[in-house]
Protein backbone atom coordinates (compact mmCIF):
# COMPACT_ATOMS: atom_id res chain seq x y z
CA UNK A 1 0.00 0.00 0.00
CA UNK A 2 1.14 3.56 -0.67
CA UNK A 3 0.01 6.92 0.66
CA UNK A 4 0.22 9.98 -1.54
CA UNK A 5 0.43 13.64 -0.51
CA UNK A 6 0.27 16.43 -3.08
CA UNK A 7 1.70 19.91 -2.62
CA UNK A 8 2.57 22.96 -4.67
CA UNK A 9 -0.85 24.18 -5.65
CA UNK A 10 -1.91 27.79 -5.36
CA UNK A 11 -3.07 30.90 -7.15
CA UNK A 12 -1.25 31.97 -10.30
CA UNK A 13 -1.99 34.34 -13.15
CA UNK A 14 -2.64 33.27 -16.71
CA UNK A 15 0.66 32.48 -18.39
CA UNK A 16 2.36 31.64 -15.13
CA UNK A 17 3.90 28.40 -13.88
CA UNK A 18 3.54 26.02 -10.97
CA UNK A 19 5.22 22.78 -10.02
CA UNK A 20 3.19 20.19 -8.19
CA UNK A 21 4.81 17.48 -6.12
CA UNK A 22 3.40 14.20 -4.91
CA UNK A 23 5.29 12.46 -2.13
CA UNK A 24 4.69 8.75 -1.66
CA UNK A 25 5.19 6.67 1.44
CA UNK A 26 6.62 3.19 1.43
CA UNK A 27 9.60 1.47 -0.13
CA UNK A 28 7.93 0.29 -3.31
CA UNK A 29 7.33 3.61 -5.06
CA UNK A 30 9.37 2.53 -8.09
CA UNK A 31 7.00 -0.36 -8.71
CA UNK A 32 4.04 1.95 -9.38
CA UNK A 33 3.11 3.75 -12.52
CA UNK A 34 2.05 7.27 -11.56
CA UNK A 35 -0.51 9.66 -12.95
CA UNK A 36 -1.92 13.13 -12.48
CA UNK A 37 -5.62 13.88 -12.84
CA UNK A 38 -7.67 16.99 -12.26
CA UNK A 39 -11.25 17.84 -11.47
CA UNK A 40 -12.90 21.19 -11.98
CA UNK A 41 -16.17 22.14 -10.25
CA UNK A 42 -19.10 20.42 -11.89
CA UNK A 43 -16.91 18.33 -14.15
CA UNK A 44 -15.67 14.77 -14.14
CA UNK A 45 -12.15 13.87 -13.13
CA UNK A 46 -9.92 13.96 -16.18
CA UNK A 47 -6.54 12.58 -17.08
CA UNK A 48 -3.62 14.99 -17.23
CA UNK A 49 -0.40 12.99 -17.46
CA UNK A 50 1.14 9.63 -16.64
CA UNK A 51 4.62 8.22 -16.22
CA UNK A 52 5.93 4.69 -16.20
CA UNK A 53 7.70 3.03 -13.28
CA UNK A 54 11.17 3.90 -14.53
CA UNK A 55 10.19 7.29 -15.87
CA UNK A 56 11.15 6.29 -19.37
CA UNK A 57 7.67 6.61 -20.80
CA UNK A 58 5.19 9.46 -20.41
CA UNK A 59 1.76 10.35 -21.75
CA UNK A 60 -0.26 13.56 -21.75
CA UNK A 61 -3.75 14.77 -22.39
CA UNK A 62 -3.95 16.80 -25.58
CA UNK A 63 -5.06 19.84 -23.59
CA UNK A 64 -1.76 20.02 -21.67
CA UNK A 65 0.69 18.62 -24.17
CA UNK A 66 3.73 20.89 -24.67
CA UNK A 67 2.78 22.90 -21.56
CA UNK A 68 2.99 20.34 -18.75
CA UNK A 69 5.81 17.92 -17.93
CA UNK A 70 5.54 14.90 -15.66
CA UNK A 71 8.66 13.48 -14.04
CA UNK A 72 9.62 11.31 -11.10
CA UNK A 73 12.50 10.80 -8.73
CA UNK A 74 12.36 7.26 -7.41
CA UNK A 75 15.14 7.97 -4.90
CA UNK A 76 12.91 10.63 -3.34
CA UNK A 77 9.62 8.74 -3.76
CA UNK A 78 8.22 11.77 -5.54
CA UNK A 79 6.42 12.52 -8.79
CA UNK A 80 6.22 16.03 -10.20
CA UNK A 81 4.04 17.97 -12.58
CA UNK A 82 5.63 21.08 -14.03
CA UNK A 83 2.90 23.32 -15.41
CA UNK A 84 3.82 26.20 -17.72
CA UNK A 85 1.76 28.67 -19.74
CA UNK A 86 -1.18 28.12 -17.45
CA UNK A 87 -4.66 28.96 -18.66
CA UNK A 88 -7.85 29.72 -16.80
CA UNK A 89 -9.18 26.33 -17.97
CA UNK A 90 -6.42 24.63 -15.97
CA UNK A 91 -8.15 25.67 -12.73
CA UNK A 92 -9.00 22.49 -10.84
CA UNK A 93 -8.08 20.24 -7.96
CA UNK A 94 -5.11 18.17 -9.05
CA UNK A 95 -4.70 14.61 -7.83
CA UNK A 96 -1.82 12.22 -8.11
CA UNK A 97 -2.46 8.51 -8.28
CA UNK A 98 -0.53 5.25 -8.24
CA UNK A 99 -1.19 2.31 -10.53
CA UNK A 100 -0.13 -1.21 -9.62
CA UNK A 101 0.04 -2.36 -13.22
CA UNK A 102 0.15 0.32 -15.89
CA UNK A 103 -0.35 4.05 -15.54
CA UNK A 104 -3.14 4.58 -18.05
CA UNK A 105 -5.39 7.49 -18.92
CA UNK A 106 -8.42 6.17 -17.03
CA UNK A 107 -8.99 6.62 -13.29
CA UNK A 108 -9.95 2.96 -13.00
CA UNK A 109 -6.34 1.95 -13.63
CA UNK A 110 -5.22 3.52 -10.36
CA UNK A 111 -5.43 1.96 -6.93
CA UNK A 112 -4.25 4.79 -4.70
CA UNK A 113 -5.08 8.49 -4.70
CA UNK A 114 -3.91 11.58 -2.89
CA UNK A 115 -6.20 14.17 -1.34
CA UNK A 116 -5.59 16.72 -4.07
CA UNK A 117 -4.16 20.22 -4.28
CA UNK A 118 -6.04 23.26 -5.60
CA UNK A 119 -4.68 25.13 -8.61
CA UNK A 120 -6.39 28.40 -9.47
CA UNK A 121 -5.39 30.34 -12.57
CA UNK A 122 -6.70 33.91 -12.62
CA UNK A 123 -7.16 36.01 -15.73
Amino acid sequence: QVQLVESGGGLVQVGGSLRLSCAASGRTFSTYGMGWFRQAPGKEREFVAAISRSGGSTAYADSVKARFTISRDNAKNTVYLQMNSLKADDTAVYYCAAAIVVAAATPQAYSYWGQGTQVTVSS
